[in-house]
Order: structure tokens, then sequence, then C-alpha cells
């Protein structure tokens, strides 16, 4: 039975940085992309970042670039997302989704498997 589940939420100033992880589980992770969404209160779904695994090949919103970093550990079937110089807008319910066989959309329409969302707060 395919599973994600992530961690890694918190409370962090601005600044600061916080690691994301989803681990996967009853399922070939190679034949996946992973992206992270995040949703603030108010507001849609946004996509965060994307890895396709068999590739590597990695897509970032421009509201993240040069901040998060997404990767993955093949062994340890997780992807993470290292978040750096966090910002109060920054502050989400981040999610882990899979896609199998994706390309690495940021469309959340495009994955099927979902987990329950971490909490992450910038505030000082």
């Amino acid at each position: 039975q395919l599973q994600l589940v992530e961690s890694g939420g918190g409370l962090v100033q601005p600044g600061g940085s916080l690691r994301l992880s989803c681990a996967a589980s009853g399922f070939i992770l190679d034949d996946y992309a992973i992206a992270w969404f995040r949703q603030a209160p108010g507001k849609e779904h946004e996509g965060v970042s994307s890895i396709v695994i068999i590739s590597g090949r990695t897509t970032y919103a421009d509201s993240v670039k040069g901040r998060f970093t997404i990767a993955r550990d093949n062994a340890k079937k997780t992807v993470f997302l290292q978040m750096n110089s966090l910002k109060p807008e920054d502050t989400a319910v981040y999610y882990c989704a899979a896609d199998r066989f994706g390309g690495g959309s940021l469309r959340t329409s495009a994955y099927e498997y979902w987990t329950q969302g971490t909490q992450v707060t910038v505030s000082s």
C-alpha cells in the first residue's frame, strides 16, 4: 500500500532554516515525481518544488528559488526539502505529493497521492 509520511515542520524565526522529509513506502520511488506544495491561510495550494526521481530533474517556484533545495535519498526512499532564509510569507501547511510517471509539474491536479500536511510557521 502506497504511503507518504512527512515530517520536519515547526516554528522558526525569519532567516532560519528547516528541513522537511517525505518518506515513501509501498511503491517504487523511481517511477514517481515527488513535489512539495504549500497552502497559506485563505490562499490556494502553491507548488513549491518537485523532483523527478529517476532523472533527478528539479523544478522550483520563483518564490523559493535560491532558498529552497529539493533532494532525494534513494536508499532511504525519502525526499527532502531544505528551506533556508525563511520568510514570514513562507508560513503555510506544507504537503508532499507523488505523481506516478510524472514529469515534475507543480500543478496540484497532476498528483495522485498526498500527505496530511505539516505546519511551517516563520515568525519572530
